[in-house]
């Protein structure tokens, strides 16, 4: 019978890799739970808001671009700022993620996780081999 032979450096990579992927899934899981809702959500939204954009815009266009506001003064009129709300409102439902946590919140959990494995690393690797390591990473 043949032995496996990891060497003990890899396994515990692998072993401290499964450990933050295993705790990630355990912490982020169950709020994908959420996800069906939030993009119904989003969907709903995006279509509520488009109509009443729709009819904004066309009015906005009657009354400014088509000459319909004749006489009114452009300059710090109600309408326009109006319209740039409208605008920003849209963008924050069309940027609207679908899962209640981001790619910061992964890295800082990632990070959250292995920082107490750290301590391990020095196990299998000497200090100096270490930092080496961590300045190559960086530069």
């Amino acid at each position: 019978m043949r032995e496996l032979s990891i060497p003990l450096s890899r396994l515990v990579r692998i072993e401290a890799f499964a450990l933050i992927v295993l705790f990630m899934i355990v912490v982020l899981g169950p709020l994908l739970v959420f996800t069906p809702q939030l993009l119904e959500a989003k969907h709903k939204a995006l279509g509520t808001y488009g109509h009443f954009a729709i009819d904004y815009v066309r009015s906005f266009e009657d009354k400014w671009v088509r000459g319909h506001g004749e006489g009114s003064e452009l300059l710090g009129a109600a309408d326009i700022q109006s319209l740039a709300d409208l605008a920003n409102s849209y963008d924050v439902i069309r940027e609207m993620r679908i899962v209640p946590f981001g790619a910061h919140d992964i890295t800082r959990l990632a990070a959250a996780t292995a920082a107490p494995l750290l301590p391990l690393a020095l196990t299998v690797l000497s200090p100096e081999e270490a930092l080496g390591r961590v300045l190559k990473i960086l530069f």
